[in-house]
């Protein structure tokens, strides 16, 4: 198993960092988590403007300005923050420009090499109603304008169908997020269409969660049995399957801890063996 994969033009480590968890918490600790996933090797960089109401962009930006030329700083648009509701949906063109622009801001820089175009078209998560149901290619249209002016390197899409990447694909998508782990599967479909394209498959939730009762892959008895025999954790277990299950995968996985972080980076080198993979596929 290799362990870097390709994201659009980019050869990245196949685990990189997610850093949504880092709006709450210390700052100082947050910077600290950053600068050593850097110094691990991790040159993906997953984030959003509306992460923690803009304090996790800030704190990338007081950890990590300025950017090594090889680190690939996406960022997500789709949703602002809100301060009674938390998050709102906003998938209009012009919003979806202006939250471009905030992230730049944000990251103090005048490029990120992804932007992900997240819908909002089914659950779990938010769900558009009224005039926030906003056709795909219009969105399109304005990424692929941000693309030309040079402000984004490439377009990805998250939360969306077979169809929805289908149609995206003459806008040269470059990585799907969608829900998936080893005990929720309902995107297999995607992936596959990815994997067959060359697209990069970027799970999100890929050991489950605690929102919308997405159950917890490392504390299922069957990933909990062969962790323990093959003497890793079940979280490495359950991100290590995702890798050995399609060679398009590339993990963000998200964490406030140091000891998780390098347990999480390790897992670009875990090879699991073919009992734990017949395992884990039946699970599914």
């Amino acid at each position: 198993m290799t362990m870097h994969g390709k994201l659009g033009d980019h050869d990245v480590l196949r685990v990189g960092y997610g850093a949504m968890q880092l709006g709450d918490g210390d700052a100082t600790a947050a910077v600290t988590i950053l600068r050593r996933a850097v110094d691990l090797g991790v040159d993906h960089l997953d984030t959003a403007q509306f992460y923690g109401a803009g304090k996790v962009n800030d704190r990338i930006k007081s950890a990590l300005r300025p950017y090594g030329v090889n680190l690939r700083l996406v960022t997500k648009v789709g949703a602002v923050s809100h301060p009674v509701e938390h998050l709102v949906v906003a998938q209009k063109p012009a919003e979806l420009r202006a939250q471009v622009e905030e992230n730049l801001q944000a990251l103090g820089t005048d490029h990120v090499a992804v932007v992900n175009l997240r819908r909002t078209d089914m659950q779990p998560g938010l769900v558009a109603t009224g005039d926030q149901i906003v056709d795909l290619d219009s969105q399109l249209a304005e990424l692929i304008a941000l693309r030309d002016e040079g402000k984004i390197g490439a377009i990805g899409l998250s939360h969306v169908s077979l169809d929805q990447l289908r149609q995206a694909l003459p806008a040269g998508i470059v990585c799907v997020q969608n829900l998936y782990n080893v005990l929720t599967r309902d995107h297999e479909d995607v992936l596959k269409e990815c994997e067959a394209r060359g697209i990069a498959w970027v799970p999100y939730f890929p050991l489950g969660s605690a929102f919308d009762r997405i159950p917890s892959v490392s504390a299922h008895p069957v990933v909990v049995a062969h962790a323990e025999r093959l003497g890793i954790t079940p979280a490495q277990a359950g991100l290590a399957w995702l890798l050995a299950h399609s060679p398009a995968t590339l993990l963000i996985p998200g964490t406030r801890r140091l000891d998780h972080l390098a347990e999480n980076v390790a897992v670009a080198a875990i090879e699991l063996d073919q009992e734990a993979i017949t395992a884990f596929d039946a699970l599914g």
